[in-house]
């Protein structure tokens, strides 16, 4: 029994011995991974609450829209974009303000916000429509060498015909009709049988004398 009891306490003045040596590092060990846990449960808090606020802020700007006023527009958008740049809102707040300030007669602000879109949407359809609509403002202010380059750009199948058709656009204005004409039909090619938009397309290839 003696001896037993001299085993045992041999094994309990190793552990201590064990525990001076490398007792501190375990608290460290738990401090650190308590730390990381507690950092990660505030960071995905954070994260909600700043999507939340976000959210919010993109209903309000919402409700800006009926009153027309570009400013207050604009500046519900800057909101977005300034603190909450990585959200979802802020892009399609930034093509929102953009169509407002293009509708006011502001293209360069409008230009602006789309071009913030092109470079920050974290989503490729947003920068897409982006690239179109600035494609537009660039078409009506007759930079075509402009719209040429963003009708470079990769895009998805389904913008095909929008690419085709503003391509035919450009083309149109510029004289080159049987271009301009290729282009037209091609989007219709691409655009679904029972869009709206084909009666818009058909009616720029019937002004060029393209035949149904």
């Amino acid at each position: 029994m003696a001896a037993l009891d001299l085993q045992e306490q041999e094994q309990v003045d190793t552990l201590k011995h064990w525990w001076a040596d490398n007792g501190k590092w375990v608290v460290v060990a738990v401090a650190v991974g308590l730390a990381v846990f507690a950092g990660v449960k505030f960071w995905n808090n954070y994260q909600t609450g700043r999507a939340v606020e976000a959210a919010t802020l993109y209903e309000e700007l919402g409700k800006q829209l009926s009153s027309n006023d570009p400013k207050r527009i604009n500046d519900a958008a800057d909101v977005l974009t300034d603190k909450y740049s990585s959200s979802a809102y802020a892009a399609r707040a930034s093509l929102l303000a953009a169509e407002v300030s293009a509708q006011s007669g502001d293209a360069a602000r409008a230009k602006t916000r789309l071009q913030w879109v092109i470079d920050h949407a974290g989503e490729d359809g947003l920068q897409q429509v982006a690239r179109l609509k600035l494609g537009s403002i660039l078409l009506d202010e007759k930079n075509y060498a402009e719209v040429a380059k963003l009708l470079e750009a990769k895009h998805p199948a389904s913008f095909d015909a929008l690419y085709s058709d503003l391509s035919g656009d450009v083309l149109s204005v510029q004289g080159k009709k049987d271009e301009a004409r290729t282009a037209y039909k091609k989007a219709l090619e691409k655009l679904d049988a029972k869009s709206v938009y084909r009666n818009l397309v058909q009616m720029k290839l019937d002004a060029l004398g393209g035949a149904k």
